[in-house]
């Protein structure tokens, strides 16, 4: 059953305050608009909302569930939030039924909510037996299930190594065909029981739950969620208007791969080597507004534990392109 409470006392928004300090003074302007492109249960929202009074906020997010807590959060804010069902990577075509050619700022908070972890059924969390669904989005689309028991044994590593990063996939891949010939896979806690057999006894002891980076890659195959951000962040750039701005929380270090390499590639000024003066239509269009990483304090990651691998990233557009030049 779902988690009662409304969404303010389910959800605890990581770095909130920086977040809204790096958003804030592209957010001034009446109707300046923000795209929470991973709303989830609106703390973010709800933060930016406060400090900005002229700001509206488009709120996206894949998950029903998500989207009508947040709705019952924001409630009091009226016309300055809309709620929009749809993938982070469909903001462009979110934006052109909107009407909105440009953006003041974008969030990306990534990774898995604390509604889907908290949720039993759902299937995310590996502390409770229940269905190995991990959708964010149940309406379609392979379940965790589908995925463990219906790909070829090499997809399977593949998925394990890239998205989990896990150095033992080979044995964990070769352990689930076996048991899949037996019966195929139902429920999380079977699963868990395998990986516990199969990690080795000292990897559990340094590198935490054994069930932990398998039930990463599985989430993020289920929900193609490395693809679809490979997409959504250069197309949330190209939606800024001049002085916008993009701010990304990434959980682990793929997600965070792709922020860092998107925004300095953007601050990057790529006038070819040996010319005398810089090219502007080579200049960067990014400025970065977090030098490397930032991550949360010691205090928030005693009061939020899941905010303990964290890494925010920011940048504002500086100067527009023509199509096809980023």
């Amino acid at each position: 059953m779902p988690t009662p409470g409304p969404a303010a006392q389910r959800h605890l928004p990581v770095l909130r305050e920086r977040v809204v300090d790096l958003l804030a003074p592209a957010l001034q302007a009446p109707g300046s608009v923000l795209v929470d492109a991973t709303l989830g249960m609106g703390g973010h929202t709800e933060a930016v909302l406060e400090r900005c009074p002229s700001a509206v906020v488009v709120g996206i997010d894949r998950d029903p569930e998500a989207l009508a807590l947040a709705g019952e959060r924001l409630a009091g804010a009226g016309e300055r939030f809309r709620a929009v069902h749809a993938v982070y990577d469909e903001l462009p075509q979110v934006l052109l039924r909107l009407g909105l050619e440009r953006v003041q700022a974008v969030l990306f908070d990534l990774g898995v909510s604390s509604l889907q972890l908290d949720e039993q059924e759902r299937g995310f969390a590996y502390a409770h037996d229940a269905p190995l669904d991990m959708r964010m989005d149940q309406g379609g689309g392979p379940t965790a299930a589908e995925v463990l028991n219906t790909y070829a044994a090499a997809d399977l590593v593949r998925i394990l190594r890239d998205y989990g990063e896990e150095r033992f996939a080979k044995a964990i891949v070769a352990a689930i065909v076996r048991e899949r010939e037996a019966a195929p896979f139902t429920t999380s806690e079977r699963l868990v029981e395998l990986l516990r057999r199969t990690v080795p006894a000292a990897s559990q002891r340094s590198g935490g739950h054994p069930a932990k980076r398998t039930f990463q890659a599985l989430r993020i195959e289920v929900n193609r969620e490395l693809a679809v951000w490979e997409r959504a962040l250069p197309a949330a750039v190209d939606a800024l208007s001049v002085g916008g701005r993009v701010a990304v929380l990434s959980y682990h270090s793929l997600e965070d791969r792709v922020a860092k390499t998107v925004l300095a590639e953007g601050a990057k000024d790529r006038t070819p080597a040996g010319l005398p003066v810089p090219l502007p239509q080579h200049a960067a269009y990014l400025r970065l507004l977090t030098r490397g990483a930032e991550v949360p304090d010691e205090d928030e990651q005693l009061a939020n534990p899941r905010s303990a691998s964290a890494r925010l990233r920011a940048a504002e557009r500086t100067r527009p392109t023509v199509e096809g030049t980023r």
